[in-house]
């Protein structure tokens, strides 16, 4: 199939190449000429043969809001607008209704799978009617890993992001425990190699993972993470998270307080942080501070 795409950064580049290597043909838009295949949104709708799918992946809020709206004075009935960025599921449910005054589809996506996704392949949750989700599915089919799993259809519009947005709370929780434990044992006397205890826990532990694979490289990288500061960002979806959770009158102590952390972090430079720096560099290429 045919597919726009507009935003070729981090993300958006490697999954154009990979639906390419699927065999589709994506017509690419980025602000940056040097990304870009066509020079104008303009260009990319008119290359594509309608129906019309057109994949929106630039930074959450306003850049969304406004591409949206350019494209629905663009498109036609019948055509599908996919946000596969990180906004906030309430956002998709505004976009959606503007949309369907003329007749466009909306489908809301969550990707998961940060700078290795273009070999690994990204996780993909998305919400929409199964209408519009199928002028999508091949799409969805050649970005997913390999295998029976990583994609799914998780409900109505929002649906798909809110997902995404629970999956990175769960993410903060897990990167957190990491680092507090990596604290407690560069704290600990008695423990004279804490990299290698790090790695022995990769096999036949109950915490193994792809977090901790991670956690490992980053230390064989800086073993002690000396070079970092302690110092760590958020994306936005903790805070959703932790908002929805209220909502809906959920306690998620473990998530609150890992999100707290990073507030923390940006007090003091924590130890812990080091460590949720080095893992967000790692799988998401995410910008750290060095000392």
């Amino acid at each position: 199939m045919e597919l726009g795409l507009i935003g070729l950064g981090k993300m958006g580049g490697n999954m154009r190449e990979r639906i390419r290597r699927a065999g589709h043909t994506v017509i690419g838009y980025d602000r940056n000429p040097d990304l870009a295949d066509v020079d104008s949104v303009e260009q990319l709708v008119a290359k594509l043969e309608a129906p019309r799918v057109v994949w929106v992946m630039v930074p959450a809020g306003g850049p969304t809001q406004e591409t949206v709206e350019h494209l629905a004075e663009l498109l036609a009935p019948g055509d599908v607008v996919v946000d596969g960025g990180n906004s906030r599921w309430t956002d998709d449910v505004k976009h959606a209704e503007l949309l369907a005054t003329k007749g466009i589809g909306f489908v809301d996506c969550g990707v998961s799978g940060g700078v290795w996704g273009l070999e690994n392949g990204y996780a993909l949750m998305y919400g929409g009617d199964a209408e519009h989700v199928a002028k999508v599915q091949p799409v969805f089919d050649a970005l997913k890993p390999e295998g029976d799993f990583g994609s799914v259809h998780a409900g109505k519009v929002g649906a798909g992001h809110f997902a995404k947005m629970v999956h990175n709370g769960i993410e903060y929780a897990m990167m957190q425990a990491f680092a507090e434990g990596w604290e407690l044992l560069e704290a600990a006397p008695e423990v004279t190699d804490v990299r290698e205890v790090f790695r022995s826990w990769q096999e036949g532990t109950v915490i193994r993972s792809w977090l901790l694979d991670l956690a490992v490289r980053a230390l064989d990288d800086d073993e002690h993470l000396a070079k970092l500061k302690g110092w760590a960002a958020d994306s936005g979806e903790g805070r959703w998270t932790v908002e929805a959770a209220i909502d809906h009158a959920v306690p998620l102590p473990a998530i609150t307080a890992s999100l707290f952390a990073r507030f923390a972090s940006r007090q003091d430079d924590s130890p812990q942080m080091k460590m949720i720096a080095a893992l967000r560099n790692q799988f998401g290429g995410h910008a750290v501070e060095s000392k």
